[in-house]
């Protein structure tokens, strides 16, 4: 029933009269006016407050509110698919942003080898079969389809999944969604492989307090210190794996890498490029960090309003 659910919901959105997803205006996707509101702007840098132990920079398209919140919530509620690519456009945008602002492909020498990769937050399983499809992969598909037009070589890598159910977050506060979402996140078996070495962008459709796309950091560092160290032959490939399997499974009562010394994460994150969340929760860059194989920054179609970065020190 699902696949016919999702079929139908192509066809629809192909053949029958649209409505603006934004303003609901007759005949149009989406109308010049929503479609200036979603993608209109500069993308913008945000930061939300408090801002998660371990969040790399986020930017988004624009402002959770009015014809974009409305926009957002037809696409992701309502099933209405034809706007996943003005949506895909704006993200592509904000991930544009976030690669300039880490300076990525930029310099004299060649650009470092690998695909760009999105790596999408997902959903849970419930929510895709209610919805019938996966928002934020649906997005950033047509995200990297826009990159890839522009010369920016990128794929979605789709390699995270949910590992335990999870509270609603709609009612909890910034520190009791880091709670609920602490270890939610892994990588599927074989992700490893699939990241490769390649950058990442983490991306999804609207940031709020910053807890998922900081555990999908989490999620995506953890499997990538732990391989890294592996074909890096260091001789201690037991000692990562189940360092590693700890910070997978969420032991401990911070979102960081569990039961390691300082130095050993340093060392690690050198191996990896990554950057590291302590055990005391404060965020430490590598000497090498933004190499090959980090996650770069995080990139959304939309931000509460009050998270944008405006005139802060």
């Amino acid at each position: 029933m699902e696949g016919v659910r999702r079929w139908w919901q192509e066809l629809a959105g192909l053949v029958l009269p649209a409505e603006c997803g934004g303003c609901g205006s007759a005949r149009t996707v989406l109308c010049p006016q929503c479609r200036a509101a979603l993608d209109g702007a500069e993308p913008f840098r945000v930061r939300p407050v408090p801002e998660p132990p371990g969040l790399p920079a986020v930017h988004a398209a624009a402002r959770y509110a009015d014809e974009v919140r409305a926009t957002l919530l037809a696409h992701k509620e309502r099933g209405a698919l034809a706007l996943a690519r003005p949506l895909g456009a704006a993200l592509a945008g904000a991930v544009r942003a976030g690669l300039g602002e880490v300076g990525w492909g930029e310099g004299e020498g060649p650009r470092a080898p690998g695909d760009l990769l999105l790596v999408p937050v997902p959903s849970t399983r419930a929510a895709v079969r209610a919805r019938g499809h996966d928002p934020a992969r649906r997005i950033a598909l047509a995200a990297a389809g826009e990159l890839r037009r522009a010369g920016v070589p990128a794929r979605v890598a789709a390699v995270l999944r949910q590992r335990r159910a999870v509270a609603d977050q709609s009612g909890l506060g910034s520190r009791q969604r880091l709670d609920n979402l602490v270890g939610a996140l892994t990588v599927v078996p074989g992700g490893a492989r699939v990241l490769g070495g390649g950058p990442v962008v983490l991306v999804d459709d609207v940031v709020t307090t910053g807890a998922s796309l900081a555990e999908a950091a989490r999620a995506v560092r953890a499997v990538r210190v732990a391989a890294a160290a592996q074909w890096a032959g260091e001789g201690q490939s037991g000692r990562c794996e189940e360092e590693a399997k700890g910070a997978l499974c969420g032991e401990g009562a911070t979102a960081g890498y569990v039961g390691r010394t300082r130095e050993d994460s340093k060392k690690l994150s050198r191996l990896s490029g990554a950057e590291v969340t302590g055990v005391d929760g404060v965020s430490r860059a590598p000497d090498d960090a933004g190499g090959v194989g980090d996650v770069l920054c995080a990139a959304v179609v939309a931000a509460s309003p009050d998270s944008f970065e405006i005139n802060r020190n």
